[in-house]
């Protein structure tokens, strides 16, 4: 077998492992693996101004195709400033590499320029971080590296290269090699009877579908069960597109902060929760005495240690969704346990129909839920959109509709501040192949913005074209809503003149365009401007949308969101 350098079969597993864009900042520790790259061919790289925009981007791009996305760095910060990205993909089980060079062995423990043990920094917030010692592992220190960032809860991996073992020759052949197999994980045949009897014995069941059913791309399976079984279909804010919005049985989002109050109340009257993928995260659950109540849950999840760690469900089930989804479907055909809407699938629909949140306000400045309504209206059901952390994501979770799953993609756990423009040229890129004319939209804060926004270089350069909407009412929105308890308003103020930052002028400094909008009459046109602009420039547009300043959003305890309006009206 002919001797190739180390990093060349790197490029040749990356390749064969579905690989096809990298995101990453070359340095002198990495430039092994770069040469590898130019040589080998057929992976399109994108040079980021910052390692965590590499992360993010991976992560947008995983997100999107179910991929593993690979972001790159050379030694100490590049792999310091991964950490961040890490953390987020971890939280939201999603499936990246990071690919770090390091100092030369000699160095590790002599104090070398840029020698950080990123191994161990990388531990916490990775499935598996691991140095490279011997240059003959490489290639199956990458199988395994896939392997188990795709295997049970996907999750992030990290693999460090000491630039001495990155120039080595190995034998290698890419033609006699392939991605190591990742066990399917089935659901005990009695476990999956016993959630059936569940099911049909409960009065008032909820299907409650998390971001696993994305993941597993059980939409359909999903689907077809609560329309056999006529169940309603609740979804975390990472299950948002598992079901159409718009299908008669959805029924919204149960929550703290991103829930519909006709999500609250047809939860609060539930008598039975089958959640699948899903993993009771505390925003959404808020106080667990309410949110347990007198309920049975079923939690089937494809992580056994997840199962009983928030509470103890009345049952458990071990398995990826899709295959227990389908488990389901076919013993519940077997039984012909298919059954009418009844009187609880129409008190859903009465909730739904009944307490929704108002959206056609026409003041100046202009209220949230307005930009929200025109987004809807505007933007077709193939969009895809990504998201952070702050009010908008709590105006997104209660306003905003998805309706297809990996359609909408938000940092969920993690939530970490100007996530939106590296995911977005991560989404943009994964659809280069099967959707090349995509709409992508990422909606942002005015301060979240601020924190990445060198990354729009990145979109200008490669020509990548998405919109941006801001929501800019010029404080730390989330945080000063958050202050008022304390009686206080100290540092969450972030503009210093009428407007604060010339957003417009900084998206034109990267060689990109914006407009700013002021009146709710004038969202619309400006919108479809932006729709215009991306696909004539081929790069980021920016809708900066002013809404009044010290905007509030309503949020608290599960079962507050729906006291703090009218009473629900009777049953039916």
């Amino acid at each position: 077998m002919a001797k190739i350098p180390a990093m060349n079969a790197v490029v040749e597993v990356l390749k064969s492992e579905g690989v096809d864009t990298a995101f990453g900042c070359p340095g002198a520790a990495i430039l092994p693996l770069y040469k590898a790259m130019e040589e080998v061919g057929g992976i399109e790289h994108l040079t980021v101004r910052h390692e965590e925009g590499a992360t993010h981007m991976a992560d947008g791009w995983a997100r999107t195709n179910g991929g593993v996305g690979v972001a790159i760095g050379t030694s100490g910060p590049a792999g310091t400033n991964m950490i961040t990205g890490l953390y987020t993909a971890l939280a939201d089980s999603i499936p990246i590499l990071c690919i770090t060079g390091q100092a030369a062995t000699a160095l590790l423990d002599k104090e070398g320029f840029q020698a950080v043990d990123i191994v161990e920094i990388a531990k916490p917030v990775t499935k598996w971080a691991v140095q490279i010692k011997e240059a003959a592992t490489a290639p199956w220190i990458f199988r395994e590296a896939f392997r188990i960032a795709r295997s049970g809860r996907p999750g992030p991996v990290l693999i460090d290269i000491p630039v001495d073992v990155a120039r080595e020759l190995i034998e290698y052949d890419p033609a006699l090699d392939a991605p190591l197999p990742v066990a399917a994980v089935e659901p005990h045949l009695p476990r999956v009877e016993k959630a059936l009897d569940l099911l049909l014995a409960a009065e008032r069941p909820l299907i409650l579908a998390g971001g696993g059913v994305i993941i597993a791309e059980a939409a359909g399976e999903l689907r077809e069960l609560a329309e056999y079984l006529n169940i309603p279909v609740q979804v975390t804010l990472m299950g948002k597109g598992a079901l159409d919005e718009d299908h008669e049985l959805f029924s919204g989002i149960t929550g703290v902060q991103t829930s519909q109050r006709y999500g609250n109340a047809s939860f609060l009257e539930s008598d039975l929760v089958l959640a699948v993928g899903a993993r009771f995260g505390d925003r959404h659950t808020g106080r667990l005495d309410v949110y347990r109540g007198d309920r049975k849950f079923i939690h089937v999840d494809i992580e056994p240690t997840q199962i009983g760690r928030v509470f103890e469900p009345d049952l458990g089930v071990v398995s990826d969704a899709k295959l227990f989804l389908q488990a389901l479907v076919k013993v519940a055909k077997e039984r012909r346990a298919g059954r009418g809407a009844g009187d609880w699938v129409a008190r859903v629909r009465q909730l739904k129909a009944t307490l929704g949140r108002r959206e056609d306000f026409d003041t100046i400045p202009i209220k949230a839920p307005r930009v929200y309504k025109e987004i809807n209206e505007v933007f077709g059901e193939d969009t895809y959109f990504v998201t952070a952390i702050g009010l908008y994501q709590i105006w997104g979770g209660q306003h905003q509709k998805a309706y297809k799953p990996r359609h909408y993609q938000i940092c969920g756990q993690a939530g970490p501040l100007g996530w939106e423009i590296p995911a977005a040229i991560g989404v943009k890129k994964a659809l280069k192949h099967t959707d090349p004319d995509a709409e992508v939209v990422g909606i942002v804060g005015d301060y979240g913005f601020q924190y990445m926004v060198e990354e729009l270089a990145v979109g200008a350069q490669y020509n990548v074209p998405f919109v941006l909407i801001m929501i800019n009412n010029e404080y730390l929105g989330l945080i000063r809503q958050a202050s008022i308890p304390y009686d206080m308003n100290y540092q969450v103020d972030i503009h210093y003149d009428e407007y604060g930052t010339d957003n417009v002028k900084i998206m034109e400094a990267y060689g990109c365009s914006g407009r700013r909008v002021l009146d709710p009459a004038d969202i619309r046109d400006a919108l479809e401007w932006a729709r215009k602009e991306a696909r004539a420039t081929s790069r980021p547009v920016l809708v900066e949308i002013m809404i009044e300043r010290e905007a509030n959003t309503p949020h608290g305890p599960a079962i507050d969101a729906v006291r703090e309006f009218e009473p629900v009206p009777e049953q039916v």
